[in-house]
């Protein structure tokens, strides 16, 4: 079975969501900036911070300008700060090697600090109208139902998803562009992974609602947890460091995690090691540039 493209486009053009990096008057640079923001990081808590860094960084030079602390600080809890950290440097090669421009093309996009196989084919589709296939969670999840038969996708393949998702593009380059961020935006409003409201889906045809939507019997993803996890602890540990102006001492970081001081002390040395903390001369703490 494959996805009635018209159908699904035509519902996009009416059903989909006013987000801030769709409007016309973005740039390539706007929408790299949501795309790196959007992973695993929902979209309300995405658009506020967003449209401030297109103020403060309307351009890639102008965030190269910043200091890393700036964009860590700035960043705010929007999660992996290692994102932020990649997204200042790329801007400031975008900014030297790219004339202030992102690149088009996928290939050239790839090869941008912390620009992965996703990042660069949505910016090439969404900014530039490529036709590229774009597969995140949501495209896996209506491809796997829609198409496939199954509730769930499993574990994912980025070979195999790349392939049944452009096998399923229209063929012209402006419908193939629309068709993508249709896909993605079903996955998000409609066919969602709990509770799925397939009375709402354009779809003519579904070949998990037409088996009787079966329940998922192969290999579950895995999730992963953050309660009590390291990554909650560096979590904690850069709250302090960006809420303070100047560098923190030991102590003061020493009280964030008291359950285990082993866990924390792997913790702080893993943002050390990950350059999004330094170390001063005296022995204090500060983020990323301004040691």
């Amino acid at each position: 079975m494959t996805v009635d493209a018209s159908a699904l486009i035509a519902w996009y053009e009416t059903h989909a969501r006013d987000l801030p990096w769709r409007r016309e008057d973005v740039t390539a640079w706007h929408i790299l900036m949501s795309e790196i923001m959007l992973q695993q990081t929902p979209v309300a808590r995405v658009a506020p911070t967003w449209e401030e860094w297109v103020e403060r960084w309307p351009v890639p030079s102008a965030m190269a300008a910043s200091s890393q602390a700036d964009v860590l600080r700035a960043w705010g809890r929007l999660g992996y700060p290692r994102r932020a950290m990649r997204l200042h440097e790329c801007a400031g090669v975008l900014a030297t090697r790219h004339q202030d421009l992102v690149p088009d093309d996928v290939d050239t996009l790839l090869g941008l600090p912390g620009i992965g196989a996703y990042t660069a084919r949505a910016v090439a589709c969404f900014a530039y109208g490529q036709k590229v296939p774009v597969v995140d969670t949501n495209v896996r999840r209506v491809v796997a139902r829609a198409v496939d038969g199954s509730a769930e996708p499993g574990n994912p393949s980025n070979t195999r998803d790349l392939a049944a998702v452009e096998a399923l593009l229209p063929r012209t380059r402006a419908r193939a562009a629309t068709f993508s961020a249709a896909l993605m935006e079903l996955g998000a409003t409609v066919c969602t992974a709990r509770k799925p409201a397939c009375e709402r889906c354009p779809l003519p045809a579904c070949a998990w609602t037409d088996a009787g939507r079966p329940e998922y019997t192969g290999e579950r993803r895995k999730v992963q947890k953050f309660a009590g996890t390291d990554r909650q602890v560096r979590g904690k540990l850069m709250a302090v460091l960006r809420e303070s102006e100047s560098p923190v001492e030991r102590a003061r970081l020493d009280t964030v995690w008291l359950t285990d001081p082993g866990q924390r002390d792997r913790a702080l040395d893993s943002l050390l090691v990950d350059g999004l903390v330094e170390q001063t001369d005296d022995g204090q703490f500060a983020l990323a540039g301004e040691a």
